[in-house]
């Protein structure tokens, strides 16, 4: 395991746990404002696109 697919490893759970973060903040009646909620839903779904998208791109190689 290199350090490329390490790094894409942990982008991708770094976005997954931030979405999950996100959803269940926005089904608690008791959330954070809503800002901070679409900063972590932004950010989780650019860590998730952009660690799937490297993972992808090392196994087509």
């Amino acid at each position: 395991m290199n350090a490329k697919q390490l790094f894409a490893i942990v982008l991708t759970i770094l976005g997954i746990g931030a979405l999950v973060y996100t959803a269940i903040q926005l089904l608690d009646n008791r959330s954070d404002s809503f800002k901070n909620l679409m900063v972590f839903g932004i950010l989780g779904f650019i860590f998730f696109s952009s660690g799937v998208k490297l993972l992808r791109t090392m196994r087509d190689t």
